[in-house]
């Protein structure tokens, strides 16, 4: 009757110090973790800065490519002959941009 009780304290013992070593891994890896959630959180931020950056770009483009398509269609109609107001020509420029996703 002994022998079977050595046996499930030999058995409750190697899987507490199992369990305490598998605890202690898993705490020393914690700090490599942790940087490489703030590594993966940093170039997250650069690449939405990046983003950001070239949506401003396209916006200052696609401004640009209205005042041309404005100054077009102006000398185009004063050529045809039909004069339209310069003032009309700026609230055209100013109407916010149509985005299509």
């Amino acid at each position: 009757m002994a022998r079977p009780w050595v046996l499930v304290v030999l058995l409750l013992l190697i899987v507490f110090t199992s369990q305490f070593e598998w605890k202690q891994q898993l705490g020393n890896e914690t700090p490599k973790d942790q940087y490489a959630l703030q590594h993966q959180e940093s170039v997250k931020e650069k690449i939405i800065l990046s983003q950001e950056k070239n949506i401003q770009k396209l916006n200052e483009l696609v401004r640009s490519l209205r005042e041309q398509l404005l100054r077009c269609r102006g000398e185009n109609e004063v050529s045809n002959g039909s004069v339209i107001p310069l003032a009309e020509h700026f609230t055209n420029l100013h109407q916010p941009p149509i985005l299509d996703d």
